[in-house]
């Protein structure tokens, strides 16, 4: 097809360009609504108004490759309005990026083909719904829930410049990529932004840009209905520089915008007036506002107003492809083969810090790097596991240079500062500690986009308010990255604060998350072998529930955590032979409880043994053999004994057996007071593991 048949001009630019740089954003355009009328399922409206947006940003300003999407300095795209992922795809269609799996090793294809596209929400589809990090390169984070996008992108962003901090020397800069996100009025309405935002001026962050999307349409209406905030004055208080385009179309104008970012010494908005499905004879299309395929006629109309011939589909005229390539193709391959000779260069004269580049970007640990790992003698007293959790902590830090992050204003409770490192701060991105102040779940978010950018990031606070955070938590699983997430004060144990702050529901709720290992631990070297354990598991993150209150470090557990722990549970104490009459099952501060019961069974003749499940994912993921050595069918009598919700537990003790646990919420008192009155005392335990062997 000739480019003159489909175009039309853009002012401010030669015509011959003008016209294929038309062409390519219409090609945008139809893709869009050519996949979602396919679908009969999708939002056409946004792509089809960003298209010049996408494709100014991409073509005049993007730093990256496509011939090599995981380069590690490539300026990275996020699309915070998920929804509209057409836009995302057609753009990486066009643009010709090929596809690396998550080792960082070509595939062979390219990352979305037009067959991909064709097969637009359908299942197995590269294209899914809202974009899922992990299917095809170019995605660099999964965006689904407005504002999770633009909170990732201030990840993405102090991990830019962490790690120019810690590795850029002069003549030898590796690390100079931004961060650009395009986020709608949906990710602004969110509280999750104004948090990440918040931080994000705070910390000055030069090299994040957002575009916002402002169409004054979401899915009831117009956003009048429930929306009048003055973004920009909003921004201008976070400390942000403000800027405006006035029409979406104005390629120049956005490329301009964009190119001034780059020189602003604060993150940059730039406010994007625009039409909802633009070029449609209808502006404001209902069908386009409200995530529904426009229709075969609509469709047509729309074509003819494009220019574009009404009965083709999936459409890529011929020069698209090559536009793309002689722009973000051309640019990109010299920008990324000037960076490979400064690395060639940077690997001679600093072998060192090379090697350690390349093993935190090849995701791996360093040679010995738990050697510092804390020891504890057994103790009766014992410490609390978030004062051990601590100190694990700071052993993994040691060694791991890149292990980052903070709490959410919380550090001096959740123990969880890494000595001596010094902390991320305005003007200094390069400390170890994040100060993410009461911004739980913008926390979560920034956690994710520093671990998508290389980094071992973790982010601590107490159990309850995992509420907070829960929506990024559960991206942090379905993206499968390896973010810790240190949750203290895990029970009613933690005493005077009372039931608003006393997590009962949580532990049962976050087991539940496919991919998330929840772990608790039942004393210090219980805790030490968790924090191994979260920084071996690479697939997906972890979450430590510690406690406030002392746990006695455990004689047992001295030969049997570390083995035990990395099956995810196993037979802490036994009764001398493998005929257990009852089985007590406890994980944190009840695991003691459990130990202290077994003996008093023990004086009253019943054989019992005790079984440590500080992770029920790991050990569900054991094989049945060793699941069955540590809790045999045949021994139905079962006692589980955990300060949380004894839902879920009926898994472990089976339908007859008996799970103490929280069935209300809980009270402010001192600990003891607490633990008799939710029965969680020794005579309880003992009293129901006689019932139980009494029935059996």
């Amino acid at each position: 097809m000739s480019i003159a048949q489909f175009s039309a001009p853009v002012a401010g630019l030669p015509k011959s360009c003008a016209e294929i740089d038309a062409l390519a954003v219409n090609t945008i355009r139809t893709l869009a609504m050519d996949a979602v009328q396919a679908a009969d399922s999708g939002h056409p409206g946004t792509p089809m108004a960003l298209a010049p947006v996408a494709y100014a940003l991409w073509q005049r300003v993007l730093r990256y490759d496509p011939a090599d999407p995981t380069w590690w300095d490539r300026d990275r795209f996020v699309l915070s309005n998920g929804h509209a992922s057409m836009l995302l795809y057609s753009v990486l269609h066009l643009a010709g990026v090929n596809d690396f799996d998550r080792s960082g090793k070509p595939t062979g294809r390219a990352a979305i083909t037009i067959d991909d596209i064709k097969s637009f929400r359908q299942l197995d589809s590269r294209c899914a719904g809202h974009p899922e990090y992990g299917v095809a390169s170019g995605i660099e984070t999964t965006t689904g829930p407005l504002g999770q996008g633009a909170a990732t992108s201030v990840g993405m962003a102090m991990a830019s410049g962490w790690l120019a901090a810690r590795y850029n020397r002069p003549n030898f800069e590796l690390f100079t990529h931004r961060v650009w996100a395009i986020c709608g009025d949906g990710c602004f309405m969110e509280g999750i932004t104004g948090e990440a935002a918040s931080l994000a001026g705070h910390l000055r962050l030069a090299n994040l840009c957002w575009i916002y999307d402002n169409n004054h349409i979401t899915i009831e209406g117009k956003t009048s209905l429930a929306y009048s905030d003055d973004v920009p004055t909003r921004f201008r208080g976070y400390g942000w520089n403000v800027m405006h385009v006035s029409d979406a179309n104005d390629i120049d104008a956005v490329a301009i915008n964009c190119a001034a970012a780059r020189e602003s010494d604060r993150p940059t908005l730039i406010v994007l007036d625009s039409h909802i499905g633009w070029g449609s004879p209808n502006k404001q299309d209902t069908a386009a506002a409200h995530g529904e395929a426009l229709g075969v006629e609509e469709i047509a109309k729309t074509k003819r107003f494009y220019n574009w011939p009404e009965d083709a589909k999936f459409l890529v005229p011929d020069g698209v492809r090559e536009r793309f390539a002689e722009g973000v193709g051309k640019r990109g391959a010299a920008a990324r083969a000037a960076w490979s000779a400064t690395w060639g260069s940077y690997r001679t004269k600093f072998p060192a810090e090379a090697a350690e580049l390349e093993c935190l970007m090849r995701h791996e640990l360093p040679a010995g790097w738990d050697g510092d790992m804390p020891t504890f003698a057994t103790d009766a007293k014992g410490v609390a596991s978030r004062v051990s959790g601590g100190k694990a902590l700071n052993g993994v830090a040691k060694r791991v240079p890149w292990l980052v992050g903070g709490s959410a204003d919380l550090a001096p409770s959740t123990k969880t500062l890494i000595d001596g490192a010094g902390s991320i701060g305005t003007g200094e991105p390069g400390g170890r500690n994040v100060h993410f102040g009461i911004r739980e779940h913008a926390m979560g978010a920034i956690c994710n986009g520093m671990a998508l950018s290389g980094l071992r990031a973790y982010g601590a606070g107490f159990l309850i308010f995992s509420d907070y955070m829960r929506g990024s938590i559960r991206l942090s699983a379905l993206m499968e990255v390896p973010v810790t997430y240190v949750m203290t004060h895990d029970s009613i144990g933690l005493g005077e604060d009372g039931p608003t702050h006393q997590p009962i529901e949580q532990l049962l709720s976050l087991r539940a998350v496919p991919h998330l290992r929840v772990w608790r631990p039942g004393d210090a070297r219980e805790t030490v072998e968790a924090w191994r354990q979260a920084m071996l598991y690479t697939h997906g993150p972890s979450l430590l529930a510690l406690s406030r209150q002392n746990l006695p470090t455990l004689a047992e557990t001295e030969t049997k955590a570390r083995e035990g722990c990395a099956r995810g549970g196993y037979v802490l104490t036994d009764c001398g032979c493998n005929s257990p009459q009852v089985i007590l099952i406890g994980t944190g501060s009840e695991l003691a409880l459990c130990v202290s019961a077994q003996k008093q069974l023990t004086e009253a003749g019943i054989r019992a043994r005790v079984v440590s499940l500080p992770c029920w994912g790991l050990f569900d993921a054991q094989d049945a053999a060793y699941r069955e050595s540590v809790l045999p069918r045949a021994v139905t009598a079962r006692v589980s004994v955990e300060a949380s919700a004894a839902m879920g537990w009926e898994r472990y003790v089976g339908i007859s057996g008996s799970a103490i646990g929280m069935h209300s919420f809980g009270a402010s008192a001192p600990i003891a007071a607490l633990m008799k009155k939710f029965g969680f005392t020794v005579e309880a335990v003992v009293a129901a593991a006689k019932s139980q062997v009494s029935r059996s």
